[in-house]
């Protein structure tokens, strides 16, 4: 499931989304910090903004990246998925470096899973559409799709 993040939002680089994703974001750091620091969230991957990724957890553990979330008729999608995060918003183009770096996970990820389906590969907006827009329609669906047919 591919999200998009940027903390505080909007900004880019540094190491808040490392922090809330390992649970040490000073929440005395921005305003929108003190709203988020309580919430205990991961995921599998962060792929920042220069391509470079870092992995959270195992994909063969659970992240908490999903919420409320329904795939397929499947409730509770941190269950059976795999949480990538590209550090961006819903409306600033992601960089080439960052599709690179997905496109190369994406092919690991279901050469080590061969059940993972192409028509799998969704947004956090197909999965809690009522509350997630991310990636956002800056994301280039069409590149990753035609990567990973």
């Amino acid at each position: 499931m591919v999200h998009g993040i940027s903390l505080p939002p909007g900004h880019f680089g540094g190491v808040n989304i490392e922090a809330l994703f390992t649970n040490t974001l000073d929440p005395s750091g921005h305003p929108y910090f003190a709203e988020i620091a309580h919430l205990e969230v991961s995921a599998h991957f962060l792929i920042q903004r220069t391509g470079e990724m870092i992995q959270f957890v195992s994909t063969d553990e659970r992240a908490w990246h999903a919420g409320v979330s329904s795939w397929c008729g499947r409730e509770q999608c941190n269950d059976f998925s795999i949480g990538i995060e590209l550090e961006g918003t819903d409306d600033t183009c992601y960089e080439d470096l960052q599709y690179d770096t997905l496109i190369t996970l994406i092919a690991v990820l279901r050469n080590h899973y061969p059940s993972i389906r192409a028509d799998a590969i969704v947004g956090h907006s197909d999965i809690a559409p009522e509350r997630k827009t991310d990636p956002g329609a800056s994301f280039d669906w069409s590149k990753v799709r035609h990567a990973v047919q």
